[in-house]
């Protein structure tokens, strides 16, 4: 595993089991969605895993995938009369052992489609504990290289569900904060248009060129975001990146203080889509 993430793997895991409380398998009660393979065949660096994806709650009855080993896209297309030809690919987070699929997965989606925009729900690759997990494997290179796959199989899907090429973008949330700042900095291929990291504690690196426009969401006392979001806008915007920060007063990790203006983060969000053009209506394959 590369040293940039172990500090970070070692306390999303930490902070994960503290903010959630799983309970025995149950059926996956999110809505059913069109189902997309990132590849064809077994995901590389996996060909070995041969334990099954589990689905359970937490503490709160909200749906959790674990133990992912066919990563997929769950398409959620915008009503096609209000379909605004943009995309977006959404990166729940959960210690990457984990993904909270539903207030980091399904219902962000949900509300990107009232926003006329086409959601893809990523179910990366994540870190097996059970018998039989490989030894010595970079589980968070396999989930980067998922969220650049999706990037890239987004973009090629852009004709024939109806969005703009140029128009496809990512948002991640703590661990799928990551997965998305790895393709944000990654080969110009497989990097988003456009992009929103919420309380993801990646690395501050030097902004790609060009830069595409990055939303950042964090809260004033989430110790394990908060300093690496404050780092990474900065980097971003000496770099001549576009980039808008909110540092909220509290919110916590997963923003699970409630009554804030964290609880208004896609408000927000929605009005930096609107000022960089990404909600008006524009179709094709351009």
């Amino acid at each position: 595993m590369s040293r940039v993430f172990q500090w970070p793997l070692v306390v999303l895991l930490a902070t994960w089991a503290a903010v959630t409380f799983a309970q025995p398998p149950v059926a996956d009660p999110t809505p059913k969605a069109r189902e997309i393979p990132l590849y064809t065949g077994v995901a590389p660096g996996s060909e070995k895993w041969d334990w099954e994806e589990k689905t359970t709650t937490d503490r709160n009855g909200r749906p959790v995938v674990s133990d992912v080993v066919k990563p997929v896209l769950l398409y959620y297309p915008a009503e096609k009369g209000k379909a605004v030809g943009t995309a977006m690919i959404v990166a729940p987070g959960g210690g990457f052992r984990a993904l909270m699929m539903s207030y980091e997965g399904v219902n962000v989606a949900r509300r990107l489609n009232a926003m006329g925009i086409d959601a893809f729900v990523l179910k990366y690759r994540l870190v097996h504990t059970g018998p039989g997990a490989p030894a010595g494997q970079d589980v968070i290179k396999l989930a980067a290289d998922d969220g650049r796959r999706a990037v890239r199989l987004v973009r090629e899907k852009a004709k024939d569900f109806g969005f703009r090429a140029d128009r496809v973008g990512m948002i991640g949330y703590s661990a799928g904060g990551m997965v998305t700042s790895e393709a944000l900095f990654g080969p110009a291929e497989t990097r988003p248009d456009f992009a929103a990291i919420i309380y993801g504690p990646g690395a501050a690196k030097d902004p790609p060129t060009p830069a595409p426009p990055l939303f950042l969401a964090v809260a004033a006392d989430d110790a394990l975001a908060v300093s690496r979001t404050l780092d990474l806008f900065t980097a971003y915007r000496k770099g001549k990146g576009q980039a808008e920060l909110h540092v909220f007063q509290m919110g916590a990790h997963g923003f699970v203080n409630k009554g804030g203006g964290a609880d208004h983060y896609l408000d927000r969000l929605e009005e930096w889509l609107a000022i960089n053009k990404l909600l008006a209506p524009s179709k094709g394959d351009k």
